[in-house]
């Protein structure tokens, strides 16, 4: 485990999966991030690589070759190197290797960037093609914040406050967990949703382009909570296993199969590539007070 700090935040981490651990506050003597507790969901922010959510019969195509590969790719699960580390910062990079090769033919480097600024810590993901062919990826975050924060509160007192009005529909996930083709209305001109733990009884909520670039977790009962940030993101999932004290603010650059997918990557909704020797990178944050 890493421990990065400054004088108002400790935050823990784990090298594998670049994953955080642990937001603790020295001020509110608060830990705003999910426990990891495996009677619910063992993790607690992944970092989702090569492909985020799940691709169709977990296959995918390139070159006339087929692929295999796990729901949200394997940068939750593989061992990062720690390349840069100061007091408030720490930086955990991924390069290809023979395992990597074997589910995704592409030369990469994922650096994962964690970084303290007062109250608030942000996490940037550069991803850099090493090869000599068009890199074809998605990254994204999976942080799992606790709700509810504090004692004397339930789930049900919180609510996300979008800092846009929004106008969105979900996109619902097939029994496979593929997206499906159209979309159902669900936020119509709001910036706030009340949180409950039914609304994720059939899976996460996903949108596609929300006017926001902002959501918190807040509520009338507590001064407490945090802010989420992220610029650039063009998908959002919002999810919580069921019956769990917690609730996921997931900023994507991806999203699943949809449901009619060809299963061809280069094709695949929300694929970036980049060409040979260039950076891509994008970062989100959470303010936690």
């Amino acid at each position: 485990m890493f421990t990065i700090s400054n004088e108002i935040l400790i935050v823990d981490l784990n090298s594998q999966g670049a994953e955080i651990l642990k937001i603790y506050n020295k001020k509110t003597q608060l830990d705003y991030l999910w426990n990891g507790d495996p009677t619910y969901w063992p993790k607690t922010s992944p970092v989702l690589f090569p492909i985020i959510g799940g691709l169709k019969e977990a296959t995918y195509h390139h070159k006339g070759k087929s692929y295999q590969m796990g729901r949200h790719g394997f940068g939750r699960e593989s061992m990062y190197e720690v390349t840069t580390q100061t007091e408030s910062s720490i930086t955990f990079t991924l390069i290809a290797n023979e395992a990597t090769l074997k589910v995704y033919p592409f030369q990469f480097k994922l650096s994962v960037k964690h970084e303290l600024s007062d109250n608030k810590l942000s996490v940037t993901y550069i991803v850099e093609n090493t090869g000599d062919e068009n890199l074809l990826f998605s990254v994204g975050a999976h942080p799992a914040f606790k709700v509810p924060l504090v004692e004397g509160t339930s789930f049900d007192d919180y609510y996300l406050l979008f800092n846009k009005t929004e106008n969105a529909g979900k996109w619902p996930l097939s029994k496979d967990g593929l997206i499906e083709k159209d979309s159902i209305p669900f936020l119509t001109n709001t910036h706030k949703l009340p949180l409950s733990k039914e609304l994720f009884y059939n899976d996460a909520l996903v949108f596609k382009h929300l006017a926001s670039n902002s959501i918190s977790i807040v509520s009338d009962k507590t001064k407490h909570g945090l802010k989420t940030v992220f610029d650039d993101f063009p998908y959002m999932g919002i999810w919580n296993f069921k019956d769990a004290n917690f609730v996921c603010i997931e900023p994507w650059c991806g999203i699943a199969d949809i449901v009619d997918t060809t299963q061809e990557l280069a094709e695949k909704e929300g694929i970036n590539s980049l060409t040979p020797g260039k950076c891509f990178s994008r970062k989100w944050s959470v303010e936690v007070f």
